[in-house]
């Protein structure tokens, strides 16, 4: 092997683990995205804001209450969905049987307003995240390795193994797909779908708040309008993998922060928000049912 393509094995390898990553943060976003689609139908697109309210949680957790680390991330999160849960009582329930063009301009306008209140509320500039583990580099000859990326791989598979669990193996799963299927049958069957899908806001945002911390301590760095771009990115990845399957936003967000590093790597750095767009247009033109959705025909 020639010491040209064993250093390009190397560095493959490193925007490998790179990918996998960001991937793993798109996999927790796409989950809501992809959960509350698959309930009400619904693209919420003030998803994104769920992600950067989580961060900025955990911010005020760490360095105004002195939380330890694990409390830091469960306050996150629970207070993130809590708060997903009250947009969808106020905002998207009243809506539930208007025109799907309708709840998609109020997810839109919700976004927008929750972004420029926290910038009025708190300042648009940029704070540095507090370290919430130890940090350390781990080094496999020409292959680093730190101890975030660790955290990231394992909080990422812990939550969506869990979100699996509860999804295919508990009563309250069985009505959340029951709901999926068709929320008046369930309803004839006894199942309360407002609650349904309240829970399903707030597992989302439970794991939407949880990735804004890893991203937090990835970059050290959050801000007001942090969960735009990685928002319509994870929306991007649920729609490649296929929209409302579970699976398929894992897989598609896996696949797109992959694809991301490698163009970073290894063609330029400036397409690297341009190639999930791409990626958008190319599965919609082509499998608009994504790789893990099926093909379903509507009556419009």
């Amino acid at each position: 092997m020639s010491e040209d393509t064993y250093y390009f094995l190397v560095d493959l390898l490193q925007y490998l683990i790179n990918g996998l990553s960001q991937g793993s943060i798109y996999a927790l976003v796409a989950l809501g995205y992809t959960m509350v689609y698959g309930i009400i139908k619904l693209i919420n697109f003030a998803h994104g804001e769920f992600y950067m309210i989580g961060a900025f949680l955990g911010y005020f957790a760490s360095t105004v209450l002195k939380l330890p680390s694990l409390l830091v991330v469960l306050f996150s999160m629970i207070l993130t969905a809590i708060f997903a849960v009250i947009i969808e009582r106020l905002i998207y329930r009243p809506l539930r049987k208007a025109s799907r063009v309708s709840a998609l301009i109020t997810a839109l306008g919700t976004s927008l307003f929750i972004q420029y209140f926290t910038q009025i509320s708190i300042g648009a500039d940029p704070r540095p995240f507090p370290d919430l583990a130890q940090q350390k580099t781990y080094v496999f000859g020409e292959i680093y390795l730190t101890s975030t990326q660790l955290i990231i791989f394992a909080s990422t598979t812990i939550l969506m193994l869990s979100l699996w669990f509860l999804v295919k193996k508990t009563k309250m799963g069985k009505a959340m797909r029951a709901t999926s299927f068709s929320t008046e049958a369930a309803e004839l069957m006894g199942i309360d779908s407002n609650k349904i899908i309240s829970l399903t806001f707030f597992i989302g945002a439970a794991l939407a708040a949880a990735a804004g911390i890893l991203v937090g301590m990835y970059y050290n760095s959050i801000e007001p309008m942090m969960g735009m771009i990685p928002g319509l990115k994870a929306f991007i990845a649920a729609v490649l993998g296929g929209i409302g399957s579970i699976p398929g936003a894992m897989l598609g967000g896996i696949l797109l922060g992959v694809i991301e590093n490698l163009v970073v790597g290894l063609w330029n750095g400036t397409y690297r928000d341009a190639i999930a767009f791409v990626l958008l247009i190319v599965i919609l033109l082509v499998k608009p049912s994504g790789l893990l959705g099926k093909n379903i025909k509507e009556k419009v």
